[in-house]
């Protein structure tokens, strides 16, 4: 599944996989090479039923990413360039992706409540240092899933 990315050019629309062009409200960057990530932008990408989110997985050699935040940065924080060009990361950034799809929108509205931002950003703070090892043992649920899955093809 290849990514969206807005051009330069025309930095208010992106092409759909479908070759259509719409506008679009945020940015997601992420990092492609972490299973926790992949999996979860998974799930995004499978609410996203109107296109209102660009997905650019920072692994990738030559991947857009916005200036002044180097890729090594971009893989070890999650980044959303809103609509209005703001960056934002950590919790901020999930709450830009819940406000674009709808069954998460009440989330986005939680997180307006007096604190609750600041909650959020420190439990993502907490959980930083341990997402190596969640993603690993996400990469081995999911290759023992594979293998499980075709045994019971033979």
């Amino acid at each position: 599944m290849s990514d969206n990315i807005p051009s330069a050019a025309s930095a208010d629309f992106v092409s759909t996989e479908a070759g259509q062009s719409v506008p679009f409200s945020s940015t997601v960057f992420f990092d492609g090479s972490c299973a926790l990530c992949r999996a979860e932008i998974g799930y995004y990408r499978r609410q996203d039923q109107s296109a209102a989110l660009c997905f650019v997985d920072v692994s990738q050699t030559g991947a857009a990413i916005p200036a002044g935040i180097s890729q090594q940065n971009a893989m070890e924080r999650f980044h959303v360039r809103a609509s209005d060009g703001r960056i934002v990361s950590g919790a901020a950034a999930f709450v830009e992706i819940w406000s674009r799809l709808p069954k998460w929108r009440w989330a986005a509205r939680a997180a307006t409540l007096p604190g609750a931002l600041t909650v959020l950003e420190f439990g993502y703070r907490m959980f930083l240092p341990v997402r190596p090892a969640i993603s690993g043992l996400v990469r081995r649920l999911v290759q023992l899933q594979a293998r499980r899955g075709g045994a019971h093809r033979r």
